[in-house]
């Protein structure tokens, strides 16, 4: 339940993402998908955080926003050892990805991006992940069974490999999972209040 949404605004996500997409229909919020390709590259100079605010601008920018909408773009990765770990190539690369991420900290950044006719605007958060040393055969054993190539690192926290290899989170699991939704649920009563 979104605060004195106005009846004539309209909510844009920009996602094609499964998990993105429930978690606006778990909010009971009314939107529509639009979609337009970007070719997801960035300086790299950029670090962490810094990426991804810069790609969930650039997704932005690819899109007009009529003067009642307001696109609601994203983007996530896992930050590990100053490097971005985006969606793995194929079954190699997300093995090495899976491999690295083992027994170890990571970060797992997102960024969204809120954009009207007249305004731009970031928010992101960060959630430190630890994963419990796991064996090659579990590694293989999730990637033959999930096929986790849509995800940033190569795994969903949700799914088999969440349960077994997670020892502990530290900042919003459902961040990890795609979305900080709780500052998203903010920003938005805010921006509705205001509006």
């Amino acid at each position: 339940m979104l605060n004195n949404k106005p009846g004539n605004y309209k909510i844009i996500l920009a996602s094609g993402s499964p998990r993105r997409q429930q978690y606006f229909r778990d909010l009971n919020v009314d939107f529509e998908i639009r979609l337009k390709g970007v070719e997801e590259v960035y300086p790299d100079t950029l670090q962490g955080a810094e990426i991804t605010d810069y790609l969930a601008k650039l997704k932005a920018a690819a899109m007009e926003a009529a003067e009642n909408e307001i696109i609601i773009t994203s983007d996530t990765i896992v930050w590990h050892e100053n490097k971005a770990l985006g969606k793995p190539k194929d079954y190699n690369h997300a093995f090495e990805m899976l491999s690295s991420l083992m027994g170890k900290t990571h970060e797992v950044v997102t960024s969204v991006c809120f954009k009207t006719a007249a305004t731009l605007e970031v928010i992101n958060e960060t959630t430190r992940v630890t994963f419990n040393p796991v064996s090659d055969a579990e590694i293989k054993y999730y990637l033959d069974n999930y096929k986790p190539y849509d995800k940033a690192g190569a795994y969903g926290i949700q799914e088999w490999i969440g349960l077994v290899a997670i020892a502990r989170i530290e900042g919003s699991y459902n961040n990890v999972v795609g979305l900080p939704v709780d500052k998203v649920y903010n920003y938005l009563n805010i921006f509705f209040k205001n509006a």
